[in-house]
């Protein structure tokens, strides 16, 4: 940790790799005190630790300084024989600190993942513990017997690691004990499967789940297939972001939990994307059960709204496979099947990782290799672009 030499008599300002902090300095029954105040460098905050140092000296001056009244967890208390006040701040009392902060930064579907893993996982092993007790031993005899992914874990883990980097913050502990816990020697190798390996749909497959749908379900699948989008985004999705001059789509937003948002998961996201054949088919077709202008493209027939969540579209989904005794993939399993498809037809891998958001074929290499080795597969009808097929010598 560093110190910056321009701050007032008794100050220091004090800077680490990711935090800052203000050390205020005075003497006390003959000794140096030096005290850290988790503030940034700001002149507010500086102008806030002069005053509270001068305040100190009074009373240390009037006899009335109490030390443990200002520094209640200093470990100087024992050097001048006051006893060290209990921290009894549980895990759960960090979490609701942590949570707030969360609720003024975090987009409502994040909320609710990290609210459903609190409820479920979190608040019942760790609420009512005090966050001094906590050892890394402590959290992996906890972590070891449990049967889920890695991937899983670590979204759980989230706001529990972030409530001790505020106990961190606060001198309450001296290091995060999730930071002493490797995963890697606790979960068993299974754990690291990926769970969104694609696992593409052929064309006969898709032909067949589509000749068994119609009306609107049929039209928004068939948009999935042939667009690569996220299902967060094609639900999202406005008329007014539909060129059929340019035969393109303008992704710019996504939807989730019936809100629909101006974000998307990356800023590679907002991207515009060429209209195939299959996904210009379904958007003529849905024309006639959406108004055009700026309203929602899809809806969910059901409510004559739009698709709250990506969980409404599955209840068509998986029974669409299940009839059609075909195994079960996950609906994200449209966006894979997009890519692989291009890919086998020998499409630029740039271009199919611009077309899906990505900012460069790095995933595209990772998740769809043995696709692009392949370059023996005829692009199928669906996947043509539509203005390939108008302007045939262009």
């Amino acid at each position: 940790m560093g110190t910056e030499k321009s701050s007032p008599s008794g100050i220091e300002l004090r800077k680490g790799l990711k935090t800052e902090s203000i050390r205020i300095k005075f003497m006390y029954k003959g000794m140096e005190c030096r005290e850290s105040l988790k503030l940034a460098h700001t002149k507010a905050n500086i102008k806030f630790a002069e005053r509270l140092r001068g305040e100190i000296l009074n009373a240390i001056q009037l006899q009335t300084f109490d030390y443990a009244k200002y520094f209640p967890d200093s470990p100087f208390l024992q050097k001048i024989g006051v006893p060290r006040r209990r921290n009894t701040q549980t895990v759960g009392d960090l979490m609701d600190q942590q949570f707030a902060i969360y609720e003024r930064t975090l987009s409502p579907s994040t909320m609710t993942s990290y609210k459903r893993n609190r409820r479920v996982h979190l608040q019942p092993q760790w609420g009512s513990v005090l966050v001094a007790e906590v050892t890394p031993a402590m959290l992996r005899a906890w972590i070891a017997p449990l049967e889920m992914k890695a991937r899983s874990l670590r979204q759980i883990l989230i706001p529990l690691r972030g409530a001790f980097d505020l106990a961190v913050n606060d001198d309450l502990i001296e290091d995060n004990p999730l930071d002493r816990v490797k995963l890697k020697k606790i979960l068993t190798r299974e754990a690291y499967d990926n769970d969104f390996e694609p696992d593409p749909l052929n064309a006969q497959e898709i032909t067949a789940i589509l000749s068994r749908l119609d009306g609107q379900v049929r039209n928004v699948f068939q948009f999935a297939f042939c667009t690569g989008m996220r299902p967060s985004e094609y639900i999202a999705l406005r008329w007014s972001e539909v060129d059929f001059d340019q035969m393109l789509v303008r992704v710019e937003r996504s939807r989730v939990d019936g809100i629909s948002r101006d974000e998307l998961k990356t800023k590679s996201g907002r991207r515009t994307i060429d209209l195939r054949c299959g996904a210009h088919e379904a958007l003529l077709n849905q024309q006639q059960y959406s108004a055009e202008g700026n309203d929602l493209v899809f809806l969910d027939p059901a409510t004559g709204k739009g698709w709250d969540r990506s969980s409404r579209l599955a209840l068509h989904w998986v029974p669409s496979l299940r009839r059609l005794e075909l195994r079960h993939r996950n609906l994200y399993q449209t966006r894979h099947t997009f890519a692989s498809t291009l890919l086998s037809a020998n499409v630029n891998p740039l271009y199919v990782a611009k077309q899906m958001g990505h900012k460069d074929t790095t995933m595209i290499t990772r998740s769809y290799g043995r696709w692009i080795e392949q370059h023996d597969n005829a692009l199928p009808a669906l996947f043509e672009r539509s203005k390939d097929r108008q302007n045939p010598k262009a």
